[in-house]
């Protein structure tokens, strides 16, 4: 072995030793490295100062909320897409209903376009609309029979949701 590749193997060795040590001090309540939860509430105070106080509490208030909500909605995309992979191989994404997948892939090339838009750009289920979601799983039934209760089911939920213009 190299000196080089030696350098290299004890540069990684000694770099998960320490992530596996903080992870222990960091669960007893000893913080390791930088508090990024003060230099984002300081940023997030920062770009809020312009506007009146009841506003910025709901504001706040809505990140909250917003949060929870992305977190859901992005965990039924990990659910369907970890089933369909799952059942369906790799391809999956070209088994998708057709209608749903040319909306997304149209959605997709003008995020493309307006690279100014943040976030993740290559996942093509990322653009498929909430409500589609329900529609693949219903599509696809074979796989997700076993899980969702019954397509009556899944249909009142993602029509609660969609109703609310929550999601």
């Amino acid at each position: 072995m190299t000196d080089y590749f030696k350098n290299l193997r004890d540069y990684l060795f000694r770099g998960l030793m320490f992530e596996s040590e903080a992870d222990k001090f960091q669960s007893a309540g000893i913080q390791v490295g930088a508090d990024t939860g003060q230099a984002e509430e300081r940023l997030l105070s920062e770009a809020l100062t312009p506007f009146n106080i009841q506003r910025r509490n709901n504001a706040l208030q809505m990140a909250r909320l917003y949060a929870v909500l992305h977190c859901f909605e992005n965990e039924i995309r990990w659910f369907v897409r970890e089933t369909l992979e799952e059942r369906e191989g790799a391809d999956w994404i070209d088994k998708l209903p057709p209608q749903i997948k040319n909306f997304a892939e149209k959605i997709q090339a003008q995020a493309y376009k307006d690279s100014w838009l943040e976030g993740e750009k290559t996942d093509l289920l990322g653009f498929v609309q909430f409500g589609h979601l329900a529609q693949i799983m219903i599509d696809k039934w074979d796989h997700f029979m076993d899980i969702i209760p019954s397509q009556h089911w899944l249909k009142q939920r993602m029509e609660e949701l969609e109703k609310q213009g929550i999601l």
